[in-house]
This record gives C-alpha cells, sequence and structure tokens, in this order.
C-alpha cells in the first residue's frame, strides 16, 4: 500500500493492513466528505512524506493539529505561512533566537526543519474545525506510536525532542540507549516559563548529531 510514497511506506506496512488502520480510513473517509476536518486530506501524512525514515535525525512530538481555519498543514507544531503564528510556536522561535540566535520568523510553517530531518510528528494527525482533540482514540495513537518505534529501532543515533506531558508520556516507546531524549515542559504560554525557556534543545541538538557524526540541523526558518 502506497500512502506515503517514500521508504515509510514500506516500514509501515504492516500497521497498513491492520483492522485498527483501516478502520481509521473509513472513519476519516466519512469525516472528511460529511464536516471540515484539517489538516486537507493530502497533507494528513505529510511529516512523513517530506521526512523519510532513513533521513530522520530528529523527532518533535506534538499532539493534534490546530483546529483554526487554514492553520494545520500537517507538521507539529507549523502553521501555513500568512497566519497568525500560535503561542506555543512563538515561544519556540524565542527559544531558538535564545539558543543560536536565529532571528524570529514571521513564517509558521516549518517544512524547511522537516527537509533537514526533523520528524514533526503529531500523536493525532486529524481534527474538526473549531473541535481540539475530536479525533482523540479513534486509532492515530496507535499509529504513530507505532511510527516513534519504528524510529526507536533504528541504528545510528536519533534526537526525540519531548515537550510537555503528553510528549513526554511517549518516552517508554525510546527504549534504544543510542537516542538522545530532551525533555521539557511545552511552549505554551501556560508553561513555558517552567523550564522550556532557556533549555536550549536545538544548540544540543546539533551537538548531539556532531558528535555521532552527522550534520547539524540547520533551524533557520526560511
Amino acid at each position: 500500500m502506497k500512502l506515503v510514497g517514500n521508504k515509510w511506506d514500506d516500514i509501515l506496512d504492516e500497521e497498513y493492513h491492520k483492522d485498527y488502520f483501516k478502520k481509521i480510513v473509513m472513519f476519516i473517509n466519512r469525516e472528511y466528505k460529511e464536516k471540515v476536518i484539517f489538516p486537507p486530506k493530502n497533507y494528513i501524512l505529510r511529516a512523513l512524506a517530506l521526512t523519510d525514515y532513513d533521513e530522520v535525525k530528529v523527532v518533535i512530538l506534538g499532539q493534534d493539529p490546530y483546529h483554526g481555519l487554514g492553520e494545520a498543514n500537517g507538521l507539529a507544531f507549523a502553521v501555513n505561512n500568512g497566519k497568525r503564528l500560535p503561542p506555543s510556536l512563538q515561544n519556540i522561535y524565542k527559544e531558538l533566537y535564545n539558543d543560536l540566535k536565529i532571528p524570529i520568523s514571521k513564517k509558521g510553517d516549518l517544512s524547511c526543519w522537516a527537509r533537514e530531518g526533523v520528524l514533526l510528528l503529531n500523536s493525532i494527525l486529524t481534527v474538526e474545525k473549531d473541535k481540539p482533540a475530536s479525533h482523540k482514540n479513534i486509532g492515530w495513537e496507535t499509529f504513530t506510536d507505532a511510527i516513534i518505534s519504528k524510529v526507536n529501532a533504528k541504528e545510528d543515533p536519533i534526537v526525540f525532542i519531548l515537550w510537555g506531558a503528553f510528549a513526554k508520556s511517549k518516552k517508554k516507546l525510546i527504549t534504544n540507549p543510542k537516542h538522545l531524549i530532551l525533555e521539557s515542559s511545552h511552549p505554551s504560554p501556560f508553561s513555558c516559563n517552567y523550564g522550556f525557556l532557556g533549555s536550549a534543545p536545538f544548540s544540543k541538538t546539533n551537538k548531539f548529531l556532531i558528535a555521532n557524526g552527522k550534520t547539524e540541523v540547520d533551524f533557520t526558518v526560511k
């Protein structure tokens, strides 16, 4: 089954054929016909499409897509260019500047990071308009847990960035001692001052990659 169009299809083929995934597909097809669902249907697996399995250097975990009109674009924490930057993304940019002195961008689409090897993975991949977490427990969590487990199985060292309690709950899936786990509070305004700001995740990521013979990530938002 070819859903992504790269090596992820081979890696996830077993998941595609499981009953839970078939139920997701049936549910999603019905939802997109009857309601306003985000992101656009062809962007549901965009994170995988832009960051092929062999190219993954870093995983940043989010929860579910933004539920406002025209915001979600299939990448965790990102929004389409031209949309107002969500507070969490503003704080991510603030920390990026404090950490690496990268200028704060007005652009919200992080596809440039994805092409650098940063898998921007939401645990839940779809949402109904104006109804956050509306697609919780339809099966997406099982699918994305499988994705995390497949990355965990890689032999080359990967950086997993876990912001907030939800992302930290996935730590149990990351068992390979070769990988680096960076944890902090969530970048939202409610929690960013409790460990996110000042955590320097971007410089720590690049230091680890270089130490393991990999090229660093250019976190400039282009």
